[in-house]
């Protein structure tokens, strides 16, 4: 955090103070954070209004844990604080100023359907081999998780990295006005949030909100491979880098090869030259993933030796994607249940079907939500897809799974607990199985407690 007295908060954030005769001398240098669990000394905690929780109920705790001063809605009497009128828009408004403070800081936004977080994994493992970068924790991507990475930047932060989702039309504009990027990452427009948004297009026009805000001088990185980002480059005001295995792209992979866990080795060819890339990631989708850090990378004035050895050392650094953990017994668990969408169930599946084995390929899927009116095909869909790959056995857990379907492979059962016991009993030496789901249907704990390292919830 950049050190900041109470006083330039109120003026950053329009609110007025109560709990403090010296403002310009109580100064907040410690962490930023809306959990009070997660206060330490010098910091300031951000009492967010919640679903399940009023954050002011726990400014006692906050207090507690360190924190010197508290940004809250209304007044409280365990710590000095700002009150504004409303904390989420007062929280971008101090990010804001903590970007604006740091001049020579390069900010670097990141969006797309699938493979935001684990692109901007790869990418934090890139740049933070030449200077010092910041980078969400897990998946930060709203307007609420953006404030708290900014607020992580320190006077000698040269990179931000900042994931920015969006569940509607203008939702990343407003990002970028707390994050303004010089570099913008489009890396997909699928059908995630389909049903919030009606359509794929819909979905594309929001993402190209990240573009649209790159000024002239700035770079837009967009995926060759997907129509809808590729179209995104008309009308932009920045420069244009294309990234993908089309032969259009400025930045492509050439002679792409998997080996025995799925992972990629190419190719990569650009102005600057052609370098061997290897990958410590399982699935053929983190090819796109690592041209677009490339590309940023390059941009940034990193060499290719530089980027070529920086993808190298990146393994996986985010919980739940694509984690490949080998058991004594001999069996494989693919734990990739984060999240899902029929975009990223297929590129799960092709990661699965790319793995070498001497036993059988499980999928243990769970439901996809958010899909709208077309839920019910695309779930079968994916089935299909998965029978057609030659996966031996698919495994549908929940109520909603029911809608993958009863093709052959397929056998459905009711809960984490049901599948787990069908599996511990049909498990065998060499079989390789991979969980894959959206984050709410809960997967990932059955993969942890496969894997064993939990137990499943």
């Amino acid at each position: 955090m950049i050190a900041l007295a109470l006083e330039e908060i109120r003026d950053l954030t329009g609110g007025t103070i109560h709990g403090t005769r010296a403002p310009g001398t109580l100064i907040i240098d410690g962490p930023v954070t809306t959990d009070s669990r997660e206060c330490g000394p010098g910091g300031l905690y951000v009492a967010r209004i919640g679903e399940h929780a009023d954050g002011h109920g726990y400014v006692g705790a906050a207090a507690r844990q360190g924190a010197v001063a508290a940004l809250t809605s209304r007044v409280v009497d365990e710590l000095p604080c700002v009150v504004v009128d409303d904390v989420q828009t007062a929280f971008g408004a101090l990010a804001r100023g903590v970007i604006d403070r740091v001049p020579e800081l390069r900010v670097i936004g990141i969006t797309g359907s699938s493979g935001k977080t684990s692109t901007k994994d790869l990418l934090a493992s890139v740049l933070e081999t030449v200077a010092e970068t910041v980078a969400p924790v897990a998946s930060l991507n709203g307007e609420i998780g953006v404030p708290l990475t900014v607020c992580r930047v320190t006077p000698t932060t040269r990179f931000l990295i900042a994931e920015m989702g969006s569940r509607g039309i203008g939702h990343i504009a407003y990002l970028t006005r707390i994050a303004p990027p010089q570099i913008a990452i489009v890396l997909n427009v699928g059908s995630a949030h389909v049903g919030e948004f009606g359509s794929r297009e819909a979905i594309g026009r929001a993402k190209a909100e990240l573009p649209r805000a790159v000024p002239a001088a700035g770079l837009s990185v967009l995926n060759a491979d997907d129509p809808i980002v590729a179209g995104m480059a008309a009308g932009l005001p920045s420069r244009v880098r294309l990234v993908g295995l089309a032969p259009e792209a400025d930045v492509r992979a050439e002679d792409v090869v998997l080996d025995e866990r799925g992972r990629a080795a190419y190719d990569l060819v650009c102005h600057q030259g052609r370098t061997r890339i290897t990958l410590q990631h399982s699935g053929a989708h983190h090819v796109g993933n690592s041209l677009a850090v490339a590309a940023a990378a390059l941009e940034l004035g990193l060499t290719l030796d530089q980027v070529a050895a920086g993808l190298a050392a990146a393994g996986p650094v985010s919980r739940w994607r694509m984690e490949v953990t080998e058991r004594p017994d001999g069996v494989i668990v693919v734990n990739d249940a984060y999240n899902a969408n029929p975009d990223s169930m297929r590129a799960a599946l092709d990661a699965l079907a790319a793995m070498a084995t001497s036993g059988r390929r499980w999928a243990v899927l769970g439901e996809m939500l958010e899909l709208g009116e077309g839920s019910d095909a695309e779930h079968a869909s994916v089935a299909s897809y998965a029978a057609g790959l030659g996966i031996d056995r698919l495994v549908a857990v929940g109520d909603g799974a029911r809608a993958f379907g009863s093709l052959e492979i397929t056998e459905w059962v009711d809960s984490l607990d049901e599948a787990y016991d069908l599996l511990s009993e049909r498990l065998r030496p060499g079989d390789v199985v991979l969980l894959k789901s959206s984050r709410d249907s809960g997967l990932r704990w059955l993969g942890d407690r496969l894997a064993g390292e939990g137990t499943a919830r």
